[in-house]
């Protein structure tokens, strides 16, 4: 088990060096990028397997004590996520080989191995058991994400890119403090001995710390008002990158508060997070219906499905946040399979804007379909995954008599819906451009760019199908955060 949780995180950083290597080398370092993502995809899901059956396994770095050492704690939430979060990063990359090959791609000899290294950072942040080992993992992400933001060096890259660094290093700013603040307060950064000490704290520090975690990992989340950085810098960069980011990156920042808020008993600041995931699931779902483009729609429906899980963890409750969970487990390949599919009509079309799109449901049916699925999903429509992740979200809102953020999940829920419908028309109905002034892929590569997005949307057919079962295990996960004993009994048997 143990070498199961380093190959998730030493795995990638290792074929990383390696294809920087073979960089110039187009066959050896997509493979060596494929083989390091699939030993990681495949070790996580060994440790899903493992703690399902046999509970929180944890490993101690150099043996050291968790409380001096490094400690990485396998539990079912982690478990939960860590598989779906790599079997996105692996499905995007067998995308990525295609469209580099195009105008349309990133940089192959940097691409691979930043993705290689921002998937070791996920893992890591996702596994870890101590706050510091955590902003070592966003420092990780932040380095490897700025540079696949930026490296084609266009200009509107370069720009939307300096908002993204300046607010995440804002971010990594306000964590280094609250990493004192904390080791001031409590006298470790370990989480399971935070987890016994914060509840004991003087009301006033407790909130103060809940308050300034809450800025830190919501400026990461893209929750209002810190998300002016993600609708600017999404769209401008490569698909694939795009997708990773659109499906990975706010995710750990909820991820990240998920574990914090619930471990350390954070329950009084639930109306404030109630009050910021109706604001962030409206302004994200208005901000969405004033867009003209593809991506700029899509990346403002990030922010306003961000808001869902937020509501989830604000109710502070076992079914709360068990929907958050099942809800962030849905969203990764939704969000991810839905940038795929912008960036088949950009290659095919030279164009996301929907203006000078149209009839592609004539011309790609295919398209069309792929679209479709992630797009009824994202809204919330039966039998897709979305519906299952929404009414567990509002369910528990209703349990908990919380009327207001109830209304604002419901009337975000119609307004995606609608914004889906704006893609629908501009793009796929309508008459066909007389001219596709994009670069076309060859063949070959469109069908392997078409395979991996289709590989994706049956994972969230696959959501759909087995939902019960991820609705159980996320309730279990959800009772090891609310539960804080079990989670600490595991560290220190």
């Amino acid at each position: 088990m143990s070498i199961l949780i380093s190959a998730t995180i030493v795995g990638p950083l290792l074929a990383a060096a390696i294809a920087l290597l073979f960089r110039r080398s187009a066959s050896l370092r997509d493979f060596t990028a494929i083989s390091g993502l699939t030993v990681a995809t495949a070790s996580a899901i060994g440790i899903l397997l493992h703690v399902e059956s046999g509970g929180t396994h944890v490993l101690r770095v150099g043996n050291w004590h968790p409380e001096l050492g490094i400690v990485l704690v396998a539990d079912l939430f982690a478990a939960l996520v860590l598989p779906v979060a790599l079997l996105i990063i692996l499905i995007v990359e067998f995308f990525a080989i295609s469209q580099r090959r195009t105008a349309w791609g990133a940089n192959p000899e940097l691409a691979g191995p930043l993705l290689l290294v921002l998937t070791s950072g996920v893992s890591l942040a996702i596994l870890t058991g101590d706050l510091f080992t955590l902003f070592v993992a966003f420092e990780m992400i932040l380095v490897s994400s700025y540079v696949l933001l930026t490296h084609q060096g266009q200009q509107a890259q370069v720009r939307s890119g300096m908002t993204y660094v300046v607010m995440n290093l804002l971010s990594s700013t306000l964590f280094l403090f609250g990493l004192a603040f904390v080791y001031a307060a409590a006298g470790t950064v370990n989480m399971a001995i935070l987890a016994e000490r914060i509840p004991t704290l003087p009301d006033g520090i407790r909130w103060g710390l809940g308050a300034w975690f809450f800025v830190v990992f919501g400026t990461k989340a893209a929750v209002f008002p810190l998300f002016s950085w993600l609708p600017d810098s999404y769209p401008t960069a490569p698909t694939t990158i795009t997708a990773v980011f659109a499906g990975l990156l706010t995710k750990i920042g909820i991820y990240s508060m998920i574990r914090f808020h619930t471990l350390m008993e954070m329950d009084a600041l639930g109306p404030a997070l109630l009050a910021v995931a109706a604001i962030t699931m409206l302004i994200g779902a208005l901000g969405a219906l004033a867009q003209s483009d593809v991506k700029r729609i899509l990346s403002f429906h990030v922010i306003s499905q961000i808001g869902y899980m937020l509501m989830g963890l604000g109710l502070f409750s076992v079914a709360g946040t068990t929907a958050a969970i099942l809800f962030l487990i849905h969203h990764m390949p939704v969000k991810t399979v839905l940038f795929l599919v912008g960036g088949l009509i950009e290659n095919t079309q030279g164009t996301s804007r929907l203006s000078k799109l149209g009839g592609l449901s004539r011309t790609s049916p295919a398209l069309a379909a792929l679209f479709a699925v992630p797009a009824l999903s994202l809204a919330g429509l039966p039998p897709f995954s979305g519906f299952v992740a929404k009414l567990g979200v509002i369910r528990a809102g209703v349990e908990e008599t919380a009327t207001l953020v109830v209304m604002a999940a419901l009337l975000a829920g119609a307004l995606t819906l609608l914004s889906m419908t704006k893609i629908w028309i501009g793009v796929f109905w309508g008459p066909p451009p007389e001219h596709a002034v994009g670069p076309s892929p060859t063949p070959a590569n469109r069908r392997l760019m078409y395979s991996a997005t289709g590989t994706a949307v049956a994972g969230t057919l696959t959501i759909s199908l087995f939902a019960g079962t991820l609705f159980d295990l996320s309730q279990r996960a959800a009772t090891g955060l609310t539960t804080a004993d079990l989670y600490i009994g595991a560290v220190f048997p």
